[in-house]
């Protein structure tokens, strides 16, 4: 399932950066992927976070983000996780406006599902 109502609060599961059913890259930022690239893969991941927001609470006017985690595969020396994760905040702050802003983590990790760079997870209310 794509998402957990928990009071007024929606987890919704972690987001590949999937298009049209493909899996629009996979490797480790910092090795295989460039940052342009890995920044590209996060706003993919985003769209799909708004697509099952939009799947829990009906309409994207009613979704309001409220934090956002972003895994990023990355090699040990990579330290710009927080600018991955920077192109999908300000993705969803450009689709919902004040709706989009909220908190966020960005995080290195040793390996993703399927060898993606970029994974997404998001906790937002219904307006």
């Amino acid at each position: 399932m794509p998402h957990r109502k928990v009071g007024s609060s929606i987890h919704l599961s972690g987001q590949l950066p999937f298009k049209d059913g493909e899996l629009l890259g996979q490797g480790v930022v910092g090795r295989d992927v460039e940052l342009e690239t890995a920044q590209e893969l996060a706003r993919h991941a985003a769209l799909n976070c708004l697509a099952a927001a939009v799947q829990a609470v009906g309409d994207l006017d009613r979704v309001r983000i409220v934090q956002m985690l972003v895994f990023v595969a990355s090699t040990p020396d990579f330290g710009e996780q927080s600018q991955v994760a920077n192109a999908a905040s300000e993705l969803l702050i450009e689709v919902l406006g004040e709706n989009g802003r909220h908190a966020r983590t960005a995080i290195g990790v040793a390996g993703l599902p399927l060898n993606t760079p970029v994974e997404i997870q998001v906790i937002c209310t219904a307006v």
